[in-house]
């Protein structure tokens, strides 16, 4: 068997990919756009050529993390790469096994195996960036749900007379606190146009306090209605978002508290893995694809510090 996978994240604006061998040595990184629709197909499977061809001879296995709909086999729909049922075989050009993952319940899967929720049998990923989806580890695995649909938390109503979202309801938490609504809620409201939620989260202006306010309630509305539905033991918050660090943890942990009255509430803590997230589950993909389902429990380099993506 080879000694290494290709592994790929393909996000909404870009493509990180990795070789990644079987003793979880990242050895290489790369990262290019996504296009959309056919082409997307295209530049996938030719951005995972290149990358085997960096390594030592055909890998063992290749593992894709897209967006959307998908199973292990097929990428079955992507709104915003604007492909359907795209076969995991047209992903690649070599004979080789594959496997495909949701995006996030994949950076979920390298958190559970790899990150700040190993050992943890059941927690919630939360990754807040430009949208809002969470990763939810039932039982130690990643659970999709009965279509496919499993963890779109970004689209509970936590103000169901709230502001339109882009899917059609009506105060969704992505609405409010995705990274991408809290700088546009801000600029809507101060007529400053090109606002980064960093910039609202640093500022002392009061329209930046209520925009960034109203954000952390939205988070303990909805960190509190999983809470109480699935009882998680971790809360593991991730994305750019939560990069802010105390001025997110802080405010949203004594929110939730306050919210849960009869119970505690689970620790929130910090994404172990950062942008290798992804790119780290496809390759535990890749090796379950190759037949190594045990792939990354006898890993014991510091994950932490393998080399970002660039």
């Amino acid at each position: 068997m080879s000694s290494y996978v290709v592994a790929l994240d393909v996000g909404g604006t870009s493509m990180k990919g990795g070789l990644v061998s079987e003793n979880g040595q990242v050895l290489v990184t790369d990262r290019r756009p996504t296009l959309r629709g056919d082409e997307a197909v295209g530049a996938v499977r030719e951005f995972v050529s290149d990358l085997a061809a960096r390594g030592d001879g055909p890998p063992a296995g290749v593992g894709v993390a897209v967006p959307g709909l998908v199973t292990a086999d097929s990428a079955i729909y992507a709104a915003n790469i604007g492909w359907r049922d795209v076969p995991a075989r047209s992903f690649v050009d070599m004979d080789v096994p594959v496997m495909l993952g949701h995006d996030v319940r994949t950076g979920g899967l390298a958190e559970s195996v790899l990150g700040a929720g190993r050992g943890i049998s059941d927690f919630l990923f939360l990754p807040i960036g430009t949208g809002i989806a969470g990763a939810m580890i039932l039982s130690g695995r990643p659970y999709g749900g009965a279509e496919g649909w499993g963890g779109e938390i970004g689209h509970i109503p936590v103000f169901p007379d709230g502001e339109p979202c882009a899917c059609g309801q009506l105060g969704c938490l992505e609405t409010y606190a995705s990274a991408a609504s809290v700088g546009r809620r801000y600029s809507e409201r101060s007529g400053i146009a090109g606002v980064k939620a960093e910039e609202v989260v640093a500022s002392d202006d009061p329209l930046a306090i209520e925009v960034w306010d109203e954000a952390v309630e939205a988070l303990s509305l909805a960190l509190a209605t999983y809470t109480l539905l699935l009882d998680p033991s971790v809360i593991v918050l991730g994305g750019g978002l939560a990069e802010a660090g105390p001025a997110l943890f802080d405010p949203v942990r004594t929110r939730l508290v306050k919210r849960l009255a009869f119970r505690e509430a689970p620790p929130l803590v910090a994404a172990a893995l950062g942008v290798n997230a992804g790119m780290l589950g496809a390759a535990l993909l890749g090796w379950r694809a190759a037949g190594v389902p045990e792939a990354g429990t006898g890993w014991t380099m510091d994950v932490r510090s393998a080399p970002a993506v660039s």
